[in-house]
């Protein structure tokens, strides 16, 4: 962080600005531990109380550690209209913009960093690999420190994998094999351990569910992820509502992470309210404490400073904002992070897929002709109303579902432009590029069925039982 006040304060966003705070107010207290120099450490405080009065200039409020700009991220998208905002939390992505979620102005929101072609070829360089299709298309679009995460490889510094899934349902959708398609591929080509948290006692806090079912779809959604083709060698997949109660160093950290947070500030990352239950303010510190190595002595030997990536979608990101935080306090390393789009819903960017409706996505243990039928039914096109005006004027590859879908899992970059350019031609009708689709999606879905028919409840428990991998720490 630049130390001069000189520097542009006003053209950073109110998350930028209280980052810079926090940053600060560390660098302050290491160089009083430090018993530096008194001149620096009044340089360093009045660099401090520039960044605190420029962050009250910009969000009218003073600056409270722990306490980011509330986090329920409104992001216009070009118009004064309420009704005409992104809305994004963990819980809930709304738009009324058929194009879906403005992301530009979500990392300006978020405080985030664009994945820009540098840092891709960067990422090329240092693994050897074709950078992943989400990677080239955009699909994975912002980051969080993965320079850092590339430093510490290149010096042959081990890291660390993380993500998760919260299961609501036994059935999975093709949006949920997001993370996990590109997080296997991570794993492969930079070889490190990953650690999968299935958030059981999450939904059983936010739904109406039992702790004995809410565990069943854990398991049940852990062989869906298994079947993306992980090595039980490398990968360790925990039930919160499991594995908390039989790991002193995943509590420990929880505890840690929650003596530092306080009701209020979980009230402005999350919008919790006073009628929340305590079960729902106390989980973003069980979310938080994976993100920490010392949660896993048994594959890390109790180290505390092996740095963790994230890969998410940027819903989930206020978790891990609010865990960054809170990190240095602990004296653990502040994880890294890389985001992705949302999946969109079969209808269209606009509507919000739904385990409860059967035709809002692609679920994986969908038939080849239900897979056919809804995706001729319900995928929402951005084709014209008649075929001579679509081939007068072409259709719309930024609102087509079809498009969208074949963006995430066409592998053929120059089969995927052939389509664009022929479809916003008018050369490619709505129903010849939803067969694409079909032909796309049948044989994917259905090698991912034979492969989960493999997944035994044995093969289950050797992924879930805590152990070590094969790393050396």
């Amino acid at each position: 962080m630049a130390d001069s006040p000189n520097c542009d304060l006003k053209s950073l966003s109110p998350l930028e600005l209280f980052e810079r705070v926090t940053e600060q107010g560390e660098k302050v207290r290491a160089l009083k531990a430090g018993k530096a120099p008194k001149d620096e450490i009044d340089a360093a405080v009045r660099m401090l109380l520039s960044l605190k009065l420029s962050y009250k200039t910009a969000t009218g409020q003073d600056y409270q550690a722990g306490l980011p700009p509330r986090d329920l991220a409104l992001i216009n998208n070009g118009t004064t209209k309420e009704e005409d905002e992104d809305f994004v939390d963990p819980w809930t992505v709304q738009t009324s913009n058929a194009k879906g979620v403005d992301y530009d102005k979500l990392i300006v929101r978020f405080g985030s960093s664009k994945i820009d072609t540098d840092l891709i070829n960067r990422i090329e360089r240092a693994t050897g690999q074709k950078p992943h299709r989400f990677l080239r298309r955009g699909i994975f679009f912002s980051h969080r420190d993965m320079d850092q995460i590339l430093d510490a490889y290149e010096n042959k510094k081990s890291f660390y994998l993380y993500t998760g899934r919260g299961p609501s349902s036994q059935a999975m959708h093709v949006g949920h094999l997001i993370p996990f398609i590109f997080t296997k591929w991570l794993q492969e080509v930079f070889d490190v351990p990953l650690v999968i948290q299935l958030t059981d006692d999450e939904k059983y806090l936010w739904k109406d569910l039992t702790t004995e079912k809410a565990y069943e779809y854990a398991k049940e959604n852990a062989k869906d992820i298994i079947a993306c083709g992980f090595d039980v060698n490398k990968t360790f997949i925990f039930s919160d509502l499991d594995y908390l109660g039989t790991s002193t160093g995943f509590y420990k950290n929880i505890v840690k992470v929650q003596k530092h947070v306080t009701f209020n500030q979980v009230k402005g990352i999350f919008g919790f309210t006073d009628s929340d239950c305590i079960g729902k303010i106390s989980f973003p510190a069980i979310q938080a404490a994976p993100s920490f190595s010392s949660s896993f002595p048994q594959i890390f030997n109790g180290k505390e400073n092996i740095q963790c990536l994230i890969p998410c979608a940027i819903d989930q990101d206020p978790y891990f904002r609010m865990t960054r935080d809170v990190a240095p306090r602990i004296g653990q390393p502040k994880p890294a992070l890389l985001h992705s789009v949302f999946f969109p819903a079969l209808q269209g960017a606009q509507t919000k897929m739904s385990a409860s409706d059967p035709n809002s996505s692609i679920f994986l243990t969908d038939t080849p002709k239900q897979i056919k039928t809804k995706i001729n039914k319900h995928a929402f096109s951005g084709g014209r109303d008649t075929i001579e005006e679509h081939r007068k004027y072409g259709g719309n590859c930024d609102v087509d579902v079809s498009f969208m879908y074949l963006t995430f899992f066409l592998e053929d970059d120059d089969r995927l432009e052939q389509l664009k350019q022929a479809y916003t031609s008018g050369e490619l009708l709505t129903g010849e590029l939803k067969k694409v689709l079909i032909e796309t999606l049948q044989p994917l879905i259905a090698a991912h069925q034979e492969r989960r028919k493999q997944v035994t409840d044995e093969t289950v428990k050797q992924f879930m039982t805590p152990r070590k991998l094969a790393f050396e720490f």
